[in-house]
């Protein structure tokens, strides 16, 4: 499938293959865990071990949602960048990218434990923020009645015709959505492992993000 469709608090959202959420009513676009700088700040720490294309990758995808998706607003869901001072060592014409980007959209940054402070980058730097009864913020926290979170960069691993792989995945429940990592680069946690198996209720579903995406119960998960 190219979109997987499903409702939170009465509320249409579609999955995206991109890992990307999107909320047509709300002309709203989501995505989670962009960690961009990750070969920067490896370089930094003097442990580069991966080629330093990753914010290009990342960018170039979001960019195509955008201009599938023609959303009006944008919510990065927290650890946008590596670390704190990731914004520093953007490149110059990557920063430009990103501001073309934002032109004419409401861009609104949610800060995470990699990146907690604000950055100069335009639009707005929230903890967390309600749209339609719906709470977006970074990590996880069950005594909200509906939400939007990240954080753990959900993966699920399958066997089929005695082979295994993995992807990234969007879990789903009646009451909240936590999002895949949309960054190039990004490791995961298996969606069947504490602490996502307690956070998520017994009958979640796993999207698989990739091509296409797919719905997975994950009970079925390995």
């Amino acid at each position: 499938m190219d979109s997987f469709k499903f409702s939170i608090s009465e509320n249409e959202l579609v999955a995206l293959p991109s890992g990307a959420l999107w909320w047509p009513s709300q002309s709203l676009l989501c995505v989670s865990d962009l960690h961009f700088g990750k070969s920067n700040r490896l370089a930094r720490k003097g442990q580069s071990w991966i080629p330093p294309y990753e914010n290009q990758d990342t960018l170039l995808r979001l960019e195509k949602d955008l201009k599938t998706t023609k959303a009006r607003m944008i919510i990065c869901l927290g650890d946008s960048f590596d670390d704190n001072e990731g914004d520093r060592f953007l490149p110059k014409d990557e920063i430009l990218w990103i501001r073309k980007m934002q032109e004419g959209k409401e861009w609104i940054w949610i800060s995470g434990n990699h990146d907690p402070s604000p950055k100069a980058l335009g639009g707005s730097f929230v903890q967390s923020i309600e749209i339609g009864k719906i709470n977006f913020q970074h990590i996880a926290n069950t005594k909200e009645s509906y939400e939007i979170s990240g954080h753990y960069h959900p993966k699920i691993k399958l066997r089929l015709k005695g082979q295994s792989f993995t992807k990234a995945c969007f879990l789903i429940d009646d009451n909240r959505v936590i999002m895949p990592a949309y960054g190039t680069y990004t490791g995961g946690l298996y969606c069947n492992r504490e602490p996502l198996r307690s956070i998520m209720q017994t009958k979640a579903i796993a999207i698989m993000t990739g091509k296409e995406v797919y719905p997975v119960p994950i009970s079925k998960a390995n």
